[in-house]
């Protein structure tokens, strides 16, 4: 109660935190320029409880390790083995349809100026040990290009996919305690015992696991009823309309990277650390901050779980989703995607009511994984990890820190209402 007083008080006299990097003061130069010492108080370059994050803001877990996949081969794979990629592709847009989209769609999507490359998936919502996660079913030797770095040089982990098991995202492993050595429970329209091909996230944002186009096929995910489309040149916006008017009726087209315009200068992200201007919009009101805050203030003590989203229980991207519930705004699921909710912010911009977000994956180092919510005078609240409490802890802005966005409710409704699942 005595710290929601604080914040409340803050919130009221519009305060701003002091924080401040040196040099130009950006946020994402904690995390660009490792080796510059902070020096005002509540700056650090120890992340504490955030999941995936060893002593020094190191994305390890232990000093000294190198950034590897975990995976080793499965008794098939040697007999399914995939072709490493000639080059990395990066993800940018996703199309989804709710049944299977026509090859037709696919082939001229490809034809579009400035696509780069377009694969077909399987996507879906299915149960994992009990909790529900985005699925893809792909073909491990078109798809492995889009994977992040780490992963996509993994051939045990694709060999594996390709061998009939699942790839699992390493803040997924880590959290839901997961084990190579232990097949897992995957319920689609049917339930299999599916192995473990390996740790490592793809990098595409809410994606939790892939397995193989058959694996897909016997869980009942729908065939070929989304691409994946790689357009590392081309003005989204402009490329988006025009892959709208491709698709059939009930199709939806979502960015998986946020871009924008900076003069004649296309820049595109997928993390909130990187080059982002000054989103259109408006920022929470003061009633709904309040709110905000409180729902989640009133959530301490409450415990981590890998996938809740409230009530009683919660991972971090589901405290600040349920919390902004409570304040009517509609916010997706995911820390990805709830980096592109709003402007990247200096440190000296920070107020209550700021997300804060991490990089914590070392198998897809600017994936955003983790997000803690300012909460004024240097503070943080968060959903740490497995084992822990939601709790209030010292905001952190070291070697792992991606930056920190302001929520725009306008832009938060549009990011979430164009997420499939």
């Amino acid at each position: 109660m005595l710290v929601l007083s604080l914040v409340l008080a803050g919130l009221l006299r519009n305060s701003r935190s002091q924080l401040a990097l040196p040099g130009t003061g950006q946020a994402r130069s904690a995390a660009a320029h490792p080796s510059v010492a902070p020096t005002q108080a509540g700056v650090n370059w120890a992340v504490g409880a955030i999941p995936g994050v060893g002593p020094g803001g190191s994305p390890l877990t232990k000093p000294g390790i190198a950034l590897t996949v975990a995976a080793k081969p499965l008794p098939a794979s040697a007999r399914t083995a995939v072709p490493k990629p000639v080059r990395l592709l990066p993800a940018d847009v996703l199309v989804v349809d709710p049944t299977a989209l026509p090859a037709s769609v696919l082939r001229e999507l490809r034809r579009l100026r400035g696509v780069a490359a377009a694969v077909p998936v399987d996507a879906g919502r299915i149960k994992v040990n009990g909790v529900f996660v985005n699925v893809l079913g792909v073909d491990p030797a078109t798809f492995r290009p889009f994977a992040a770095n780490p992963t996509a040089g993994s051939t045990t982990l694709w060999d594996n996919i390709a061998a009939g098991g699942m790839a699992i995202s390493y803040t997924m492993g880590r959290q839901d305690r997961l084990s190579l050595n232990k097949p897992v429970e995957v319920t689609g329209s049917r339930t299999l015992r599916v192995p473990v091909a390996g740790f490592g996230t793809v990098g595409v944002g809410g994606v939790d696991a892939v397995v193989s186009h058959g694996v897909a096929r016997s869980l009942g995910l729908p065939s070929a009823n989304a691409i994946i489309i790689s357009a590392p040149r081309a003005r989204l916006d402009v490329l988006m309309r025009k892959i709208k008017k491709l698709l059939p009726a009930n199709a939806s087209v979502a960015p998986l990277v946020t871009q924008f315009i900076d003069g004649q200068a296309t820049v595109t992200t997928g993390a909130a650390g990187d080059d982002i201007a000054s989103a259109p919009g408006q920022g929470l009101s003061s009633t709904q901050l309040v709110k905000f805050l409180t729902a989640a203030m009133s959530r301490i003590g409450d415990p981590y779980i890998w996938g809740a989203a409230g009530p009683n229980a919660f991972d971090c991207s589901g405290l600040v989703q349920w919390s902004l519930a409570k304040a009517g705004v509609v916010m997706p699921r995911v820390a990805a995607d709830q980096a592109r909710t709003g402007p990247l912010l200096r440190l000296s911009q920070l107020r209550p009511g700021d997300l804060l977000f991490y990089h914590t994956d070392p198998t897809a180092p600017n994936y955003i994984s983790h997000v803690a919510i300012y909460v004024g005078n240097g503070w943080m609240l968060q959903a740490p990890q497995t084992g822990m409490d939601v709790e209030v802890v010292k905001a952190d802005f070291g070697a792992g820190f991606a930056g920190a966005i302001r929520i725009y409710p306008r832009i938060a409704s549009a990011v979430a209402a164009s997420l499939v699942g």
